[in-house]
């Protein structure tokens, strides 16, 4: 009888031991891919019964607007969004019937633009379904003067899902100690394939969703890249979710029409984070459009009065690493030159800061001067997972350091200093600067 309460003793052990083991692997960024995978394709088999298959995510709209899109495996039934703000002025929750659209038989997506938010330092929103609901998520705004804003700048993620989960288990544990950024500046290419239904799953919202899950209640500041969105103007084009602009500058006014279609095509646009002014420009999509809004913006009060200016745009004004065959080969070095040809000569007269772009895998960061205007910083930010470039095809003699590893940086924006901080995987500084006013 002792020898079975032994076994017996000896066999619940090794049960634990193993659950153990199975629970600490599904933390490793490997695992953490695979249940990706496997989930996303168990949903497409209807094996799941209906609910998110990607919840909520809120990116900025300028400056008093946002924009949420989540996804369900089935079509939701009469969905509201609820909105309220906090504050003297808040006015009574307001209900938004979501914009649908369907994107294969197990993913249905829902979009709303909500606001004005005017000066309210919290902002709640809420999907509401008799079916299926979210949770209460809530938007911390810094609107006080003295308020320091915290911005996780990354980029190029795309098709490197390990790597990003590793490098966002680092973004965890820093902003663990000081409290969630205010913001996220993504510099463009989430996904390899704008495309591809999947890429989207695996490549960018799984592991956000998974690792920091910041997502929800801090607002996204999209940059395109070359990889993220079909640039064509036709109701069937697959820009699936990179939709997140259209009608930025007629917000109430907005065509619903032009977006169900997918015929409305526009990312450029700026916004206000504390005291600095970003533009976002997109460097895929050139255009007679996109260059008067540069001008008008880089020549407005807005911009000329905030204490830090930057512009941020996806390809690099000055490229150094990338793939020898395919630059001179391909001919990838004629490759968005009209950043460095048209635009660059913009940013220096206008007295930009600070110009932010990813593309190239790996990270450098230039301080110039430029001329009566001061000095201006150029910094890629290209390694939040993809496959790193690490041959060089040009030399710009302007870079005072390049790193060629995987990392993310912290931004922090101050009344009268910006800190920029670069941090590698392991969670060590390699570079940062501060511009003062």
């Amino acid at each position: 009888m002792k020898r079975y309460v032994r076994l017996w003793f000896l066999f619940i052990l090794v049960q634990v031991l193993i659950l153990y083991k199975l629970y600490s692997a599904l933390e490793n960024p490997w695992m953490l891919t695979i249940k990706s995978s496997a989930s996303d394709w168990l949903s497409q088999q209807t094996v799941y019964p209906c609910g998110f298959r990607k919840l909520p995510m809120v990116f900025e709209h300028g400056d008093s607007y946002y924009y949420v899109v989540w996804e369900t495996t089935c079509s939701s039934e009469s969905p509201l969004f609820k909105w309220w703000a906090d504050g003297s002025t808040s006015k009574p929750a307001e209900y938004i019937e979501p914009r649908y659209k369907e994107l294969g038989s197990s993913h249905h997506r829902y979009t709303v633009i909500f606001g004005p938010v005017g000066e309210a330092s919290t902002v709640h929103y809420q999907v509401m379904n008799f079916r299926l609901s979210s949770k209460q998520y809530t938007i911390r705004r810094q609107v006080f003067s003295g308020d320091r804003h915290r911005v996780l700048v990354i980029s190029d993620n795309q098709n490197g899902p390990k790597e990003f989960r590793k490098v966002l288990s680092t973004v965890r544990d820093h902003y663990a100690k000081i409290g969630s950024p205010h913001a996220i500046l993504h510099v463009g290419d989430a996904v390899q394939n704008a495309g591809r239904l999947s890429d989207w799953q695996n490549q960018f919202y799984s592991p956000i969703e998974d690792i920091v899950d910041y997502h929800h209640s801090t607002p996204l500041i999209f940059v395109p890249g070359n990889h993220d969105h079909d640039k064509a103007r036709r109701p069937s084009n697959k820009n699936y979710y990179a939709d997140m602009y259209h009608g930025i500058e007629n917000t109430q006014e907005l065509s619903k029409d032009a977006v169900k279609n997918g015929t409305y095509h526009r990312f450029f646009h700026s916004v206000s984070v504390g005291s600095a002014r970003i533009i976002v420009l997109d460097a895929e999509c050139p255009s007679a459009e996109q260059t008067a809004f540069l001008k008008r913006e880089l020549e407005s009060a807005e911009f000329q009065n905030a204490r830090f200016r930057i512009v941020s745009v996806h390809i690099p004004p000055y490229i150094e690493f990338w793939d020898p065959f395919t630059w001179n080969v391909k001919n990838e070095k004629h490759w968005g030159e009209h950043v460095r040809l048209e635009y660059d000569p913009l940013f220096r007269k206008h007295g930009v800061d600070l110009v932010i772009s990813g593309h190239q895998h790996n990270y450098q960061r230039a301080t110039v001067r430029n001329s009566d205007k001061g000095t201006i910083n150029y910094a890629i930010v290209g390694g939040a997972g993809g496959t790193l470039d690490l041959r060089q095809v040009m030399d710009w003699k302007m870079y005072n350091l390049t790193y060629l590893d995987h990392h993310f940086v912290s931004l922090t924006i101050g009344d009268s200093e910006l800190e920029w901080v670069a941090y590698n995987v392991a969670g060590s500084v390699f570079d940062q600067f501060s511009i003062k006013r």
